[in-house]
């Protein structure tokens, strides 16, 4: 089999699996550089393939000015790759085990303040289905794939049921008052089409990942909020719950993380903001 069938059944497997398509994207235009370097260096067959091979193709990735963590993800996809070509009996020997990660400094998270999740709120606020988004996602710490995979049966009187995506199992949350009170508000104007899908277009075309996010970028700017990225609401949640001495084994079970240690993480971060009693269901 030549080398770029095994990305395509790659890509099948992956997409089998629900990823996002901006995952399977990335993934794909990952090891699609990979195998056109084996290819170049004469390694037609998936089988000859060494770890130094893929050390090398990683060594010629920093003297292309590529940086440690857009490396690390390459590595990220490299493994999983190779995990599914032994999972597939593609080969029996995974020569990307070996690879290690190279050492960067974690950029912090961006936590907003009470003032500027505040001024984003208002911002949107006449725009009842992004004011929804943004009460959801802020209120709950959802994921932005996840929010964009719900449909209109994930609403449960005060609970969401988050769809299992990327590997993340189905998980219940609670919606707070705020939550409920945008979604309905959402859910009153939301156009009457057939397409289930919770948020839409005006036309009642899913509303896209992208879209989420062009239009929460535009909502920061008008409210003045600087270096913010939407998935900076899910921060932010996790952020001002632990901060108001909400259990990290809480936080973590709500947000969906695989482990406590990436919850824990956050409490780093969380020195400088104010030690104020905050309910959980009260951002």
């Amino acid at each position: 089999m030549e080398l770029k069938e095994y990305l395509n059944k790659f890509v099948e497997f992956l997409q089998s699996g629900k990823k996002a398509s901006a995952t399977v994207i990335a993934y794909k235009k990952d090891i699609d550089q990979v195998l056109e370097y084996l290819a170049k260096i004469g390694r037609t067959d998936i089988k000859t393939v060494t770890t130094e091979d893929l050390n090398n193709f990683l060594a010629l990735l920093h003297t292309q000015s590529y940086t440690p963590k857009s490396v690390s993800r390459k590595i990220n996809s490299i493994k999983t790759f190779y995990r599914f070509l032994v999972l597939h009996k593609y080969t029996d020997n995974n020569v990307a085990a070996a690879i290690t990660h190279p050492k960067f400094d974690s950029k912090a998270p961006r936590i907003l303040t009470r003032m500027e999740y505040r001024a984003l709120r208002d911002a949107a606020r006449a725009d009842a289905r992004i004011a929804a988004v943004v009460e959801l996602l802020l209120q709950t710490g959802m994921r932005i794939g996840e929010l964009a995979s719900l449909t209109t049966q994930s609403v449960s009187d005060n609970f969401l049921k988050i769809p299992a995506i990327e590997g993340h199992p189905e998980r219940d949350v609670p919606m707070n008052k705020a939550a409920r009170l945008a979604l309905d508000g959402y859910l009153s104007a939301r156009p009457k089409v057939q397409n289930n899908a919770l948020f839409i277009t005006k036309t009642g075309r899913p509303l896209l990942i992208r879209n989420i996010r062009t239009a929460i970028d535009r909502y920061f700017k008008i409210a003045g909020i600087s270096g913010a990225k939407v998935n900076d609401l899910r921060h932010t949640f996790i952020a001002h719950h632990l901060a108001a001495g909400a259990s990290p084994v809480l936080i973590s079970k709500l947000v969906g993380h695989k482990r406590i240690s990436t919850t824990e993480k956050y409490l780093e971060f969380i020195k400088d903001l104010p030690a104020e009693k905050v309910k959980l269901e009260e951002l």
